[in-house]
């Protein structure tokens, strides 16, 4: 029997952002798994990436395949950066690399935790997030962006595969509020979660699911 851990932040813990009645992503997972299949959620609202470790002390001794959505909430406590004036271009660039720096050296602290098991490990972008007003979401993807660049060059390093969230919640109603996802949302994310996983394709290997 397989099992799936589900580990980061509230994009796989969204049970208290989806409409009542509705499901959380670990729950559209175990649905889309076969009958022999399990899915632990381990993932907790508002974690950060320096959080993902302490997570790991709690998947269970079966466990057989790890999925880490991380770093969205990195993002959240660097976005007064992005509201910074500055008196050059160059400035803007100095502190967005800090930023970087200090986001690449804790998440590559998080995959060599998420690796030591020698479990099969998945690793998620962030998604664009979905924020009403247009020059608030062009600030956000613009500092996702480099975010984003950390998560993929780890996961190609190191021949994981990439489940790019930003092409998988493409739509307004994919989005709960404009950082978590919406029970469609969900649904999307626990298919390709359920590919990666079930249809054998976590291999020593990058590969880039996005639907």
């Amino acid at each position: 029997m397989s099992h799936i851990v589900l580990l980061g932040d509230s994009i796989f813990d969204n049970g208290t952002y989806v409409r009542r009645g509705e499901p959380d992503v670990v729950a559209q997972v175990r649905a889309r798994l076969p009958r022999d299949w399990r899915a632990t959620l381990c993932a907790v609202d508002g974690a950060v990436t320096r959080d993902v470790e302490r997570q790991l002390k709690h998947i269970p001794a079966d466990a057989s395949h790890l999925v880490v959505s991380a770093g969205g909430n990195d993002g959240l406590l660097n976005m007064g950066v992005l509201r910074q004036g500055a008196r050059s271009v160059a400035e803007v660039m100095e502190k967005l690399s800090a930023v970087r720096e200090d986001f690449a050296d804790s998440y590559r602290v998080m995959v060599d935790a998420v690796t030591a098991p020698r479990l099969p490990v998945a690793l998620c972008t962030i998604y664009n997030a979905c924020f009403p007003d247009p020059q608030e979401q062009r600030l956000v993807l613009t500092g996702l962006a480099i975010l984003n660049d950390v998560i993929t060059r780890e996961a190609f390093a190191r021949c994981l595969p990439l489940i790019d969230l930003r092409l998988i919640c493409d739509e307004p109603d994919d989005y709960a509020n404009p950082i978590e996802p919406s029970a469609k949302g969900g649904e999307k994310i626990a298919a390709v979660i359920a590919q990666v996983a079930v249809g054998n394709t976590i291999f020593p290997r990058s590969q880039v699911f996005a639907e």
